[in-house]
Order: structure tokens, then C-alpha cells, then sequence
């Protein structure tokens, strides 16, 4: 499993390489390390890294994707960057405004569409919801918008900005 980590202004490549028990082989962009961790309370780890001991504070923000990380003498602002994260990053406020076609920026597969063709959908609405790397995304109009084409259905396999639905 691999993910994209945004730490304050830095963006990391993180992937599990091996999990047994608490033993975790991690790499970070092109570093290897392998940690002992244990969560010892509810939201704080101890982590065991070439024998020094780090003892970090996990608090969750305002959703699943966004942490406030606390170690000994440092915090840092943490972001896992999904799907939909990735989309609206690689975005500008006007593509945001005026975007027709709905596509998943990496492949995954179709969950749920909660919209039929013809519909007519206020900004802010779901028009479709993929999973891709254990993480489900929802994809929302961002002007009221009506249904013209829904090009997948549930269930469906589909690739990377592959059009999925297109709105008018």
C-alpha cells in the first residue's frame, strides 16, 4: 500500500512495505526503516526506530485525511493526500467552477452512484463515489448542474481520469 503524506509544505511517498504484529517495514520516498509501534493510550504511539524511542500524538482534524502529529519537541500539520485531494490540488478554482466531465485521478472502483441521468444536482451534491487505495472518494458537482451521461456503473473497474460522469 502506497500514499502520498503531506508534512507542513513537504510532500512524502509513503508505502508498507512488511507488517507482522507490531513490526512495520515502511519505505519514505527512497528510505527503508523499520519501526517497532504501539499504540499505549488512545491516539498516542511509542515507536521503536534503531533503538530510540519516539513517543507521537496523533489528533484527528476536521475529517480522516487531516492530523495534528506531536512528538517530544515538534508539531507538524498532516494531510494524507487521496484521491479527491490530489483531483482539487491539481485543480484551479475556475477548472473547479466550471468542470463538465468527472474523472477519478487514479484508478479505483465505482462504490455508488447516487445520481441517475437527468437529474438535477445543487452544488456541493455526490454524482459518484469510487474507492482507490482503501479510501473512498466522493466526487460532488461544484455549480448546480444537471446529469447528461453517467459512463460507468457500480462496481465498475476504472482507470485513471477515466470520464465517469458528464454534467451540463
Amino acid at each position: 500500500m502506497s500514499l502520498e503524506i503531506k508534512i507542513n509544505d513537504r510532500i512524502a511517498n509513503v508505502k508498507l512495505l512488511k507488517h507482522e504484529g507490531n513490526i512495520y517495514e515502511i519505505e519514505v520516498d527512497d528510505n527503508v526503516y523499520l519501526l517497532d509501534a504501539l499504540m499505549v493510550e488512545q491516539g498516542v504511539y511509542s515507536i521503536l526506530h534503531n533503538d530510540v524511542s519516539h513517543n507521537v500524538e496523533l489528533i484527528e482534524k476536521n475529517d480522516h485525511r487531516h492530523f495534528s502529529v506531536n512528538t517530544y519537541n515538534r508539531s507538524y500539520d498532516v494531510e494524507i493526500i487521496d484521491a479527491e485531494a490530489r483531483y482539487k490540488m491539481n485543480r484551479s478554482a475556475d477548472e473547479l467552477d466550471d468542470i463538465r466531465k468527472i474523472a477519478s485521478p487514479m484508478p479505483g472502483k465505482v462504490v455508488k452512484i447516487p445520481v441517475k441521468v437527468g437529474d438535477e444536482v445543487k452544488a456541493g451534491d455526490t454524482v459518484i463515489i469510487v474507492s482507490a487505495m482503501k479510501m473512498e472518494s466522493e466526487y460532488k458537482v461544484q455549480k448546480d448542474r444537471v446529469i447528461k451521461q453517467i459512463l460507468v456503473k457500480e462496481g465498475d473497474i476504472v482507470d485513471g481520469n477515466q470520464i465517469l460522469v458528464v454534467v451540463e
